[in-house]
Formats: structure tokens, C-alpha cells, sequence
């Protein structure tokens, strides 16, 4: 993949300017907008919703990359195909049969991805890794957002990267969790073809500039 595809995160936006902060989304170079979906039961916080999303959606042509952080995601994926989503990542923790998750959401014309968790080895997905369109490899533990980056994420991308190409899969490798100008470079190189950054881009005195860093830190 030639270009890094940059996902800002809206879970670090100033939620009281959120119409804002989406404008100057649709303004700078980044591809899609990540969006965070946590229940208060598979992690401790609670964040957007459908109704959110939906207005998230008519305020933005980008794609909406939705990570659901929930339990029992199944039960929600017509929803969020309806409220406007283009992307849906699912937690392979959170799954009992994540083959038809997938489907699932292939079924409602969605690009369909699987989240692992900082513990959870990548070797997991070698059997449906050619079904899927990303993995997200998450590089914090989930539910907040500034914690620090984990060192062996970058050991997880090669491996992942490996797995990829030994199956031919046409699959990417997305990073979330601490994702700032010290590593994008360094992920990038070692395989990851799309960053999630939240904190780093909405606390920058100059998001706009921040998201072209991060694109083109090749």
C-alpha cells in the first residue's frame, strides 16, 4: 500500500465543538474518521452512539471508521450500516463466532476488520485472515484515550505483515493507542498501513499540520 491512510480519532475531540473539529477533518488530508464505540462493559467508558454517528455522517463525506468496543457486536451491525458507517472493526475478544461477525457486516456492504487487544497474539487470525479488509492492532489497552504506546506492537506488525503475505491476503494493518510524530515512522516502516491518532491530533496547536506530518511520514 502506497498511501498511509491517517484515521483521527474523534474520542480526544472537544465534544462541545465537535461540528467543528469534523469540519476541520473534512479540510485537512486525512482519509477517515475514527470512531470510537465503548459500552461501559467490554471497557470501563462509555462513548458515542448511533444518533451521534448519524449526525457525524451527514456532517462528513470521509469514511467513518468504526471500532466497536462492545459486547455482543452482532446484535449491532444493521444498526450501524444504516446510521451511516463504511468501516466496522470488531473485537476478536468480544466474538464468540467471529466468522459470522464478518459476514455480517460484508453482508451489509461494509469493509469488515477484526481489533486484537495488546495480549492477544496475532497468530489467532491465520485462518480468516484472507476474509477480512483491516486489522487493527490495538497498541493501548482499550477504553482511554493518551495512554502510553506498548514497545511490542512493532513485533505484531511484522509478524502480522508476514502472515498477510504468506496468505496472499489483500488485508491492511491499522494502529491505534499512542500513535504521535516519534513512531508514525517507525510503524509505518515496519509494515502498518493506516494510523489511528487522537490525543496527538486534537491537542496540537495545529491539527491540519499534524495529520500532513503524520501522512507523509514515510
Amino acid at each position: 500500500m502506497s498511501e498511509i491512510i491517517i484515521s483521527p480519532s474523534l474520542l480526544s475531540a472537544n465534544f462541545l465543538q465537535l461540528g467543528k473539529d469534523i469540519e476541520m477533518l473534512n479540510q485537512s488530508e486525512a482519509q477517515w474518521i475514527h470512531i470510537d464505540v465503548m459500552d461501559g462493559v467490554f471497557v470501563p467508558n462509555i462513548s458515542f452512539g448511533m444518533p451521534v454517528i448519524k449526525h457525524i455522517r451527514q456532517a462528513t463525506k470521509k469514511v467513518l471508521d468504526v471500532h466497536l468496543m462492545i459486547v455482543d457486536p452482532d446484535r449491532y451491525i444493521e444498526t450501524f450500516a444504516a446510521v451511516g458507517a463504511d468501516v466496522i472493526t470488531v473485537h476478536y475478544e468480544a466474538c464468540t463466532h467471529l466468522n459470522r461477525v464478518i459476514a455480517k457486516i460484508k453482508e451489509n456492504k461494509m469493509k469488515a476488520g477484526v481489533v486484537l487487544n495488546p495480549h492477544t497474539p496475532v497468530s489467532l487470525l491465520k485462518d480468516m485472515i484472507c476474509d477480512l479488509d483491516l486489522v487493527l492492532l490495538m497498541s493501548v489497552n482499550p477504553g482511554f484515550g493518551g495512554q502510553k504506546f506498548i514497545e511490542n506492537t512493532y513485533n505484531k506488525i511484522a509478524e502480522l505483515k508476514e502472515m498477510i503475505s504468506a496468505k496472499g491476503s489483500k488485508c491492511i494493518i491499522q494502529i491505534d493507542g499512542g500513535v504521535d510524530g516519534k513512531n508514525a515512522k517507525k510503524l509505518v516502516e515496519t509494515g502498518a498501513d493506516a494510523l489511528v491518532a487522537g490525543n496527538y491530533v486534537f491537542s496540537s496547536s495545529n491539527p491540519m499540520q499534524t495529520i500532513s506530518e503524520l501522512k507523509n511520514c514515510k
